[in-house]
């Protein structure tokens, strides 16, 4: 341990933070700019060709546990290298988390582990720590969902929260079904062969690296051309120019042609309304409508945008866009008073700004250690609380009157013995 690391903070160790993404999970040290890693939240089994899916929430508890304790086990021993028994730990954590992913983590912490702490944070609330901001609309575009939640003076208005399933899984869906579709592959024997008949499907890997070497997303005249085209009933539509065709080499022998219409029409099924109207720009809108009327023009003024499918190129433009040309319609222009919308620029990548939130919050040593999770309340209780839950009964009600409750976790600073 570097000479400086204990100074300043009672000599206590910086805690880890984790954030536990369904597709990446990026881990590192409180404190510090930006994490140690970012890397395939995946375990590869012996017995198994594909590598395991470490954030699942529709398996059994066991297997669940063997995953997560083979791959925090990775985590520090392989990238962090400490050990997990000198560190507090702070966990960002989706507001749509099930319980019992968390309690299967915490078991995995706490009885494999045996850290001192566990913090759980959510991870829209952890954003606005980097922007020194008390109110905002978080948008978050992760792999499996896009989840708006509003925070209002640093509280989550749990109520107004809207959800779809669009993000990164829902483009490589798209765009692995229309490569097979329409593109072509030419290998050593033979050119122009079609796709499937090379292979029967593409890799994940390789659908997101084409995803993000090749993939944009239009502006909003361009993109409605694009859906007009798509959903083209009478055949009097026109699809606008398609940008220039890509070579992709898929090994040393096979090169992938990616045909142009492909590269802007996948991302476009971010912005489709479906039969029920709703996109990522109205998941904002709606959003902003079901809030109390006296917080809709701050938190319209100050939008945060996080996830990596936000760091498709052209996806902030293309939202404003979006969003200023949905407020013109009589659903929202009768709702909404405000037209003015603004979003920050955070000081990280999009899907590494809940992660430095979460760093920042886990330096407030004072702070981390009254809110933090303590190893004897877990033993003892065998439960840990819901931070983003209100209506929790305040901790003293939990226990027997007259009988101490065991601490939370000791303050950092804190004199108590």
């Amino acid at each position: 341990m570097p000479l400086y690391e204990g100074l300043g903070s009672g000599g206590e160790k910086t805690a880890v933070v984790i954030d536990l993404g369904e597709a990446f999970t990026k881990c590192g040290f409180a404190g510090e700019t930006g994490p140690r890693c970012i890397i395939p939240s995946e375990i590869k089994k012996p017995d198994v060709a594909k590598p395991v899916k470490v954030v699942q929430y529709n398996i059994n508890t066991e297997e669940l546990y063997s995953y997560l304790k083979e791959f925090i086990h990775m985590l520090y021993f392989r990238h962090l290298l400490v050990n997990p028994r000198d560190r507090r730990v702070v966990i960002i954590e989706s507001v749509l988390c099930p319980s019992h992913f968390r309690d299967t983590l915490t078991r995995v912490l706490f009885k494999h582990f045996e850290v001192p702490s566990v913090l759980f944070a959510p991870s829209h609330l952890m954003s606005l720590l980097t922007l020194g901001i008390n109110s905002a609309m978080v948008l978050d575009c992760g792999y499996a969902e896009s989840l708006v939640l509003p925070i209002y003076e640093g509280i989550p208005i749990l109520s107004c929260w809207g959800s779809l399933p669009l993000g990164g899984k829902a483009i490589h869906k798209e765009l692995e079904y229309q490569l097979l579709e329409q593109c072509t592959v030419d290998t050593g024997l033979a050119k122009g062969q079609s796709l499937p008949s090379v292979m029967g499907s593409v890799p994940e890997d390789i659908v997101e690296d084409i995803k993000v070497r090749t993939c944009f997303v239009s502006d909003l005249q361009r993109g409605l051309k694009i859906q007009a085209a798509k959903f083209n009933i009478d055949g009097s539509a026109e699809r606008p120019s398609p940008p220039p065709d890509v070579d992709y080499p898929l090994d040393g022998e096979k090169i992938l042609h990616v045909v142009g219409p492909i590269r802007d029409s996948v991302v476009e099924i971010l912005f489709e309304q479906d039969n029920e109207e709703t996109s990522v720009a109205t998941l904002i809108l709606d959003s902003l409508i079901q809030c109390p009327i006296d917080t809709r023009k701050q938190l319209a003024e100050n939008l945060v945008v996080i996830g990596g499918t936000a760091m498709l190129p052209g996806f902030l433009h293309r939202l404003m866009a979006e969003i200023r040309y949905l407020v013109e319609k009589p659903k929202y222009k009768e709702a909404l008073a405000t037209k003015t919308f603004r979003i920050h620029t955070p000081p990280a990548k999009p899907n590494c700004v809940a992660w430095l939130g979460g760093a920042i919050f886990g330096a407030l040593q004072d702070i981390l250690g009254s809110r933090s999770v303590s190893k004897e309340y877990y033993s003892q209780t065998g439960r840990i609380p819901d931070w983003c839950c209100l209506n929790n009964p305040p901790l003293e009600m939990m226990f027997d009157v007259g009988k101490a409750p065991p601490p939370l976790m000791k303050r950092a600073f804190s004199t108590e013995k």
